[in-house]
């Protein structure tokens, strides 16, 4: 129970990582607010928690509107009575162009969720961990936010955004005892990245041949690998790690 008696709010857990890292702290004892634009999504996660006997309740916030984020964020902690940890997963994956052929509207859109969304929350949720005293907040950013790639600019640009935003949140309150790291995850097979993959050329399979070289793991990633990285730095084992952006991808930033 290496959660026991932490509230959780996790955004984008109607579905892929977001969905696996709240059915992961409620195993380990979080009570969790389950958030998605996709309120039916919200609501399915966490009717599956609490059938199993964990604690949860599903909230729907647009995290790219911060008055619906402010008034959601309280919400929440009018319910549970606090706030111990904020992961940011929900982001969007935007248009697989280059720089030059990326229309303005586009890239405005990643980063309308992908980076103010991280920001509104982080905002909000923030004087609530330090009225608790402590805290922990995890983004979660790509291996695309610390080395580039051919295409998909406007997300490239948001996720480094995130991870330099991740460091500075890390110095910014530390002195208040909250803690800012992210995860990095390389390909996740999500439903959000088996959409992408539709697109390839040779469609799923041909996607998943092109990029399972690029892990020297020998193999793609599963939500559970990610999740498992949220939870470490979300509990308490982590209290002395903060600031980090923290690769889970298999090797492929190691080369």
């Amino acid at each position: 129970m290496r959660l026991k008696n932490k509230v959780a709010i996790v955004t984008g857990a109607g579905n892929g990582m977001g969905k696996c890292t709240a059915e992961l702290f409620a195993k380990e004892g979080a009570s969790v607010a389950v958030v998605d634009l996709d309120f039916e999504a919200a609501k399915a996660t966490a009717r599956e928690i609490t059938e199993a006997g964990g604690k949860a309740k599903a909230y729907m916030i647009d995290i790219s509107q911060e008055e619906n984020v402010a008034a959601g964020i309280k919400n929440i902690t009018a319910d549970f009575s606090k706030l111990d940890i904020l992961v940011n997963c929900a982001g969007i994956n935007g248009v697989n162009q280059m720089t030059h052929e990326v229309d303005a509207k586009d890239f405005d859109a990643v980063f309308n969720v992908d980076v103010k969304g991280v920001f509104y929350m982080t905002k909000h949720a923030v004087p609530e961990l330090i009225a608790n005293g402590r805290g922990s907040i995890v983004n979660f950013c790509s291996i695309y936010g610390i080395i580039g790639a051919d295409e998909s600019a406007p997300y490239c640009a948001a996720k480094g955004a995130v991870a330099n935003m991740t460091r500075t949140d890390a110095v910014t309150y530390g002195k208040s005892g909250i803690r800012v790291n992210s995860v990095c995850p390389g390909t996740v097979l999500t439903e959000l990245t088996l959409a992408k993959a539709r697109e390839f050329e040779g469609g799923v399979q041909g996607y998943i041949d092109y990029m399972l070289p690029k892990h020297p793991i020998g193999h793609l990633g599963e939500p559970i690998d990610i999740a498992n990285a949220v939870l470490f730095l979300a509990s308490d084992e982590a209290h002395f790690v903060t600031g980090v952006n923290l690769p889970v991808d298999g090797g492929y930033t190691a080369r």
